[in-house]
């Protein structure tokens, strides 16, 4: 009786390591399968067993990291080549225009004349200056994975500060912005300096690419919104307006970098930054 259960318990042992072989197999293979495929789908198995329903667990929860990094690269490899392209228009045509001023001042004597070609070759050359400086300063953010210091900031002040220092440039520009800062005290534990740039490219995307006009507001729940008029923009280019290199092509003197630093830094601060499109007004949203 003891012979015949050891036996019976020996065949059930046997079976049971040949089904969870082929189901290991069964795994291996479909790993492969999924990594040379294109496909999202995951590995599913028939055993029940809860070891081998584990591993595929696993494995699937690897399978989604691994689909999602790779798509995150070779977005990050189109974006690349979109960017040197448009990186190489930008610096290209101010370099154009100093080469053929250069030509032109050899060409001629008259004092005048290389006064005006001197002084397109100026303005060419300060372009390029705001480009490259531009990329330096995302590069030196993206890159410092130091832990930002942050510190009680009083947000009304520093945006007050901010505007006031941009007031002169929005003015020279025609606009004349309408300011609505709440009298609630709204303080928040940030870094100052990164605010502080945040708020500069928001003003700074403003002066470029408002139709005229500006108003911001800060709420009494801290919310700052930037609402200008930017008539012709499509649902598609404000989706993309946070993104690197990204540059509506009504501004040719920028790298499009602008509201990609301040997306980064305000998310460093823990905070969001949104844009909304209605009725060819454009918002930007900060939330600390």
């Amino acid at each position: 009786m003891i012979y015949s259960l050891l036996v019976i318990l020996l065949v059930i042992a046997v079976i049971k390591i040949i089904i969870l072989k082929k189901t290991a197999r069964d795994i291996a293979d479909k790993f492969a399968d999924k990594l040379s495929t294109d496909t999202n789908t995951l590995i599913g198995i028939a055993s029940r067993d809860k070891d081998m329903m584990h591993l595929a667990d696993s494995i699937n929860k690897q399978l989604v990291i691994l689909r999602k990094e790779h798509l995150q690269y070779h977005q990050g490899n189109t974006e690349l080549k979109n960017a040197v392209i448009n990186i190489s228009h930008d610096l290209r045509t101010p370099l154009t225009a100093i080469a053929g001023n250069l030509y032109m001042i050899q060409k001629t004597e008259e004092l005048s004349e290389i006064r005006e070609y001197l002084e397109a070759i100026r303005e060419r050359t300060e372009t390029m200056e705001q480009l490259t400086e531009e990329l330096f300063r995302y590069s030196v953010i993206v890159s410092d994975e130091r832990k930002t210091v942050t510190e009680e900031i009083f947000v009304n002040q520093v945006l007050a500060e901010s505007i006031s220092s941009f007031y002169s440039v929005l003015t020279q520009k025609c606009i004349t912005p309408q300011i609505h800062i709440t009298d609630t005290r709204i303080v928040r534990n940030l870094s100052r300096s990164d605010l502080t740039r945040v708020f500069s490219n928001l003003l700074n995307n403003a002066v470029k690419y408002s139709d005229g006009d500006l108003k911001i507001t800060l709420s009494d729940t801290g919310e700052i919104t930037f609402t200008n008029t930017a008539k012709g923009l499509s649902f598609v280019q404000v989706e993309q307006l946070f993104d690197r290199f990204y540059t509506v092509e009504a501004a040719r003197n920028s790298t499009g970098l602008g509201l990609s630093i301040a997306r980064t830094l305000v998310e460093r601060m823990g905070g969001t930054i949104t844009a909304d499109y209605e009725k060819n007004r454009l918002s930007i949203t900060i939330r600390l």
